[in-house]
């Protein structure tokens, strides 16, 4: 991840918008094949109004001075479960109640859910031994996505503006993944993991405000002043107590409870969450500008003139996200990830031919670290001319000396 640059993560993060985007289509669609007209349109309704209804109370700080401080806060943490918890019911009230539904189906027996099955557990021993090593194949490529999705959302969940840094334990995250992952191989089920953009609204949510004193300096003396400052309340109870509700209603008589939620909601949420991730994405942002008026856009720095390669390097990026998406509807999907590593060396190599250094300066930098691959070439080029510099009197007296 040393070498990655926010050209690949924020291509990597749009592509999980679309996805979510994309998997609440398949949702609707499913729910159009089973239930009548009218229980379809409710269906629509349904998903756009789980996410409305979240994406309006995750807003719910700023309705200062309405309410608490600590009711608006909960409103924005929990707006999510509020929608979706409203939109669950709602299908049971009034005439609604008389309309069929297609809800998320649960197990209501301790056995494999797969009539083919009789035990839990994949009995691996019993295959060739090529296909033992032919599963190391996407082993490596299931490594490969897993480990960028999680460094992806550590470094979006440790911006400036959380105030955090990447702890040592994120190496143990890779431990308990890896363990996970191969649990899911033995018990023959899907490993599943996915940190976009849950991490990131996880750390939104613990963001509070405190009041701090700042010395400043005015008209030649030191005054103090109260201000106020946005941090992050690192904790580890939340994490503990969302993994702990996972596990209560993934159990028997809770999973019930889980079989109520209509697959329209199920809709909605991935709606949320999408929105959720392509709101804070710069790709989004820079796309704007491609439809504003060259007379409207932002100054740029100098000695930058134009926006053409902003807007090309925007472009380049969308471009390139529709391919790795479309390369996930087809066969080769579990191939994907493959494709978002190769992103890194042909940022490093082959960009910098095409967009000046000005401009790759402006729109990337290094994801992990600050500054970006310009200036650490600039650096470089520097030390090296010092060193010329200081190389070259001692090899003109070498040379007269020689004479």
């Amino acid at each position: 991840m040393r070498y990655v640059t926010t050209f690949s993560t924020e291509i990597f993060s749009l592509l999980n918008s679309i996805i979510y985007f994309h998997k609440a289509i398949q949702e609707l669609q499913r729910a159009h094949d089973r239930l009548s007209f009218a229980a379809f349109l409710y269906a629509i309704i349904g998903a756009i109004g789980t996410m409305l209804l979240a994406i309006f109370l995750s807003t719910a700080n700023s309705w200062k001075p309405l309410f608490h401080r600590y009711i608006r806060m909960s409103l924005t943490e929990y707006a999510a479960a509020i929608s979706i918890i409203l939109f669950v019911g709602m299908p049971h009230i009034g005439d609604l109640a008389a309309l069929d539904k297609s809800t998320l189906t649960v197990s209501t027996s301790f056995r494999p859910t797969s009539p083919e099955r009789s035990v839990f557990f994949v009995q691996f021993w019993h295959l060739p031994v090529r296909w033992i090593f032919a599963a190391i194949v996407p082993g490596m490529i299931i490594t490969i996505l897993f480990f960028f999705d999680h460094e992806v959302s550590s470094i979006i969940c440790t911006i400036d503006r959380y105030g955090t840094k990447k702890p040592g334990g994120f190496a143990w995250d890779i431990v308990l993944l890896g363990t996970t992952t191969a649990i899911c191989g033995i018990l023959g089920i899907p490993p599943a993991n996915g940190l976009l953009p849950q991490a990131p609204l996880h750390s939104e949510s613990l963001m509070h405000t405190e009041r701090e004193e700042a010395q400043i300096v005015v008209d030649g003396k030191e005054h103090t002043e109260m201000r106020e400052v946005r941090r992050v309340y690192e904790q580890r109870w939340s994490a503990f107590l969302h993994a702990g509700a996972i596990l209560v209603f993934v159990s028997p008589p809770f999973q019930h409870v889980l079989g109520l939620t209509p697959i329209s909601v199920l809709a909605g949420l991935f709606l949320f969450m999408g929105e959720q991730s392509l709101s804070v994405n710069p790709i989004l942002y820079r796309f704007f500008y491609l439809l504003t008026l060259p007379s409207e856009l932002p100054r740029l720095p100098n000695p930058l003139k134009s926006y053409s390669g902003v807007h090309g390097y925007t472009v380049v990026q969308i471009v390139l996200t529709i391919i790795i998406f479309i390369v996930t509807l087809t066969k080769g999907a579990p191939a994907f990830p493959v494709i978002i590593i190769a992103l890194v060396p042909a940022r490093l190599l082959l960009m910098k031919k095409i967009w000046s250094k000005e401009t790759l300066r402006f729109v990337d930098a290094w994801a992990c670290r600050e500054g970006t691959p310009e200036d650490d070439e600039d650096s470089k080029a520097h030390v090296q001319q010092v060193r010329d510099q200081e190389e070259a009197p001692e090899a003109s007296r070498k040379s007269v000396m020689a004479v």
